[in-house]
């Protein structure tokens, strides 16, 4: 391909909203341009790298047995709500209606599409296992579009489905995927981590994110420094702390506090660690219809709510802050609440920690008062979950090594789903014996437009873009240091026929441009390699320069077809 007949539109200033490498380089490197909030337009040089990544996707999941379909991107709402997810999804679903009055959505996800799909044709036990996917649009309304590729609200994802007889045969097909996503982002040049994850809005019982480690990464993520245990931050366990400091012995008695608030403030006033003195968190739960009601989280002072395991705690569809306002018509006191002498119906959630805890300081749920020598005895009724974040230092469950916090990129989300959605969709088949049971199933799916992004955020130099090798739109940019200069561009012609002859895609930058011109938008686009045909030519030379580290060589021109073919 030549340059000049390329529509590459390069620019030598960053968008005003671009904060990351990857927005910054893609928009800049004439890759993708937006047309709207999270919305993008994908560019010859662009689309090239989509359709490599997607092929690398496409490839493994064929060799692992997966087939490819396609499914509207427009889907009814009535699936939706038969699922129980049209009120839990959230705004981000995008909802509208037809001009005949029907409900629909624009699909995030497609799992009721596709039981809807294998509900109509797939009747008995021999027709499985079967794994099906698409690489397709989806949309998501997100409150807060940015980072470009990273967080829009139009993006490319393959989603895959895969249906069973049993959850023996569904975690069998969950560890083949597993390997087979390892295998696509090695292949695409990616440093990751395989965690342990929330399964969110998706549901089902077990999950796992595959996560890019880059420091621009949205997603905390726990890894333990000795073994490969990794998890998100919202599903992340440690063993139990074990706090060295005594206990506050002191008998049951309500306790003066005046003005005294704050959980710090508490410590230094009892003279005791945080983790003896219990931490009260007070937040409103959504449910589905409107439902809503006060919930109060109750763990040690040492330790944060984390939000996400709060909210599946209750199985709720979102929790919101609440004034002191809220809680005083309720007959609560903000500053000194805790888990005795609560209102009726107040519903409570207590950290796994604070299970038979003893000596424990707590709020008197009554203004400048607190209790001491509180010894917990939480009945059967009560729910009691982790509901805490893990810190950096704690220790592993699985080796007792220390835990620590990096960031990454969630470019792959893989779930057992179990009969999540087969069971409210009436989605059956025959088994053996001639009975009707709801399909097992698992749910994996990859961001493919967002590959891009997490591509460059961990390959790219203040230059610009670094493409591995299965994503560059090129394999090799032929470039000429002076196209009127008729030697050069007579060997820089025969060098480019050469390559394309043995299969190598080649670009050729044929411009009439200055070459300082030419070698920057070379830097900034980031194919991984280039042959300079400049003054040496004469010479019977000419130069290899790899992007990464921009490193160069001379070579014959004898031998620099062979070379290139060697190293492609």
């Amino acid at each position: 391909m030549k340059f000049s007949n390329l529509l590459i539109p390069t620019l030598k200033e960053a968008p005003n909203d671009a904060t990351l490498p990857s927005h910054i380089y893609l928009i800049r490197g004439g890759f993708i341009q937006g047309v709207g909030s999270g919305l993008y337009n994908f560019l010859p040089l662009g689309k090239m790298v989509l359709d490599r990544v997607k092929n690398v996707v496409k490839e493994e999941l064929d060799n692992a047995g997966a087939q490819e379909v396609s499914l509207g991107f427009v889907t009814p709402a009535s699936l939706w709500v038969e699922s129980g997810r049209f009120e839990k999804y959230g705004k981000e679903l995008l909802r509208f209606k037809d001009r005949k009055e029907n409900d629909f959505v624009l699909g995030p996800t497609h799992e009721e599409m596709m039981v809807n799909l294998v509900k109509q044709t797939v009747k008995s036990y021999k027709q499985l296992p079967l794994n099906l996917y698409q690489i397709n649009l989806k949309f998501r309304d997100e409150i807060r579009p940015r980072f470009g590729l990273m967080r829009g609200r139009e993006f490319l994802m393959k989603d895959g489905y895969s249906f069973h007889a049993n959850e023996e045969d569904m975690k069998r097909e969950f560890a083949l995927m597993e390997e087979t996503y390892k295998r696509i982002f090695t292949r695409l040049g990616l440093d990751f981590r395989v965690v342990e994850a929330d399964s969110g809005a998706i549901g089902g019982t077990g999950s796992k994110e595959f996560m890019v480690l880059a420091d621009s990464g949205e997603d905390t993520i726990v890894v333990c420094k000795n073994c490969k245990y990794g998890a998100n931050i919202e599903a992340a366990k440690s063993m139990p702390y074990v706090c060295k400091d005594e206990p506050p012995v002191a008998a049951f008695a309500k306790f003066s506090t005046p003005n005294i608030k704050t959980i710090d403030e508490l410590s230094s006033f009892f003279k005791v660690n945080p983790y003896y003195i219990i931490k009260t968190v007070a937040k409103k739960a959504l449910y589905d219809e409107g439902k809503e009601e006060i919930v109060l989280f109750f763990l040690r002072g040492s330790d944060e709510l984390q939000e996400t395991k709060a909210l599946n705690s209750l199985n709720a569809n979102d929790l919101i802050d609440i004034n002191s306002d809220e809680l005083e018509q309720i007959g609560l006191e903000a500053g000194f609440l805790g888990p005795l002498n609560l209102p009726n119906n107040i519903k409570t959630v207590f950290d796994n920690s604070l299970n038979s805890a003893t000596n424990m300081i707590c709020g008197a749920n009554e203004k400048d008062y607190h209790y001491v020598g509180v010894d917990l005895k939480l009945d059967k009724d009560t729910i009691i979950d982790d509901i805490i974040s893990v810190k950096e230092g704690d220790k592993c469950i699985h080796c007792g090594g220390s835990l620590y916090y990096t960031k990454g990129i969630e470019v792959g989300h893989i779930f057992q789903l179990g009969t999540r959605y087969s069971e409210p969709l009436r989605a059956e088949f025959l088994d053996e014996n001639g009975k009707s049971k709801p399909f097992v199933m698992g749910t994996y799916g990859i961001g493919v437009s967002r590959l891009l992004a997490a591509i460059i955020e961990q390959h790219h130099d203040e230059k610009g873009c670094i493409w591995t090798k299965e994503s560059s739109p090129f394999d090799i940019c032929v470039i000429v240091s002076n196209i009127k200069d008729e030697k050069q561009s007579e060997i820089a012609f025969k060098i480019y026929n050469g390559l394309k002859e043995k299969n190598i895609n080649a670009l050729i930058d044929d411009r009439n441009e200055r070459f300082g011109f030419k070698m920057k938008d070379y830097e900034l686009i980031g194919i991984p390699y280039a042959v300079i045909i400049g003054k040496k030519v004469e010479e019977g030379i000419v130069e290899l320069i790899s992007r990464d580290g921009q490193v160069a060589r001379e070579v014959n021109i004898s031998n620099i077809i062979e070379m290139v073919a060697d190293i492609v």
